[in-house]
């Protein structure tokens, strides 16, 4: 079993809470491979289980993880669509979810995640192609770098044409067409 970075789950005490710990394990486990802390990923598991929602004092006693950890897990497994805030409070806490089927969080990881790709590499790619091919065309510009920034132009125009195709992507893939006819939420 993987250690955790910045908290540790309680001891299970029972033949369930065992049982939910390998799995809990394996989730955190996984999601690391996809960039998510481990220890973010127990928390995710963690909530996967509960039945309800939980505030961040309840996490925290779950995972006997500081206060100022457990805010920053919570706010990146919300960022990655993991989790999610409800609207309704207890005793004034913010309560918790996490969402627990695996196609909607699939969708909504992935979805997120290549969309941020997607826009980073836009901005960086989009502004610089007219400048480029400016130079390309000007009468200054030396045979060999005309010729070097020939090559960038093929490639930033390959990756354009790239990140066009994974916009549909993942256009398709936040539609909810890569599941076999199953809609996200049927059970």
């Amino acid at each position: 079993m993987k250690k955790a970075t910045s908290g540790k789950m309680k001891e299970p005490s029972s033949k369930r809470e065992e049982i939910r710990a390998q799995v809990i394990d394996a989730i955190a486990q996984t999601m690391d491979l996809y960039g998510v802390n481990y220890s973010f990923g127990q928390l995710y598991g963690i909530l996967f289980f509960e039945d309800r929602p939980m505030t961040l004092d309840e996490m925290q006693g779950s995972m006997n993880m500081s206060k100022s950890n457990m805010s920053y897990a919570v706010r990146s497994l919300m960022d990655s669509k993991m989790v999610s805030k409800l609207g309704e409070k207890a005793d004034r806490k913010d309560l918790y979810t996490a969402e627990t089927d695996f196609f909607k969080a699939f969708q909504l990881f992935f979805a997120s995640k290549l969309q941020r790709e997607i826009d980073v590499m836009k901005t960086a790619i989009e502004p610089v192609i007219e400048p480029l091919s400016e130079t390309i065309l000007a009468l200054e510009t030396s045979e060999e770098e005309r010729k070097l920034c020939l090559q960038d132009l093929h490639k930033l125009r390959h990756a354009v044409r790239y990140y066009e195709w994974l916009q549909q992507f993942v256009d398709k893939l936040q539609e909810g067409q890569f599941f076999d006819g199953k809609q996200i939420g049927d059970d």
